[in-house]
């Protein structure tokens, strides 16, 4: 039996529903910088560790 597969990356408008953010303001705050992005080609894609690192810096926790 196959083990489910880990994704280890998010999309933009998730990882700013993650913050309230609707899919415009998700994309603005990528592209300044203030959620981690990789790109793919053209796709543009959020690791999980990056954001879970981000947010850990931004509460104060040691990342």
């Amino acid at each position: 039996m196959n083990a489910p597969i880990e994704v280890l990356v998010m999309t933009v408008p998730e990882a700013g529903a993650k913050l309230g953010l609707g899919r415009n303001a998700s994309y603005e705050a990528a592209a300044r910088g203030d959620i981690p992005t990789i790109r793919l080609g053209k796709l543009i894609k959020v690791p999980k560790a990056a954001f879970e690192r981000m947010l850990a810096v931004k509460s104060g926790e040691a990342a």
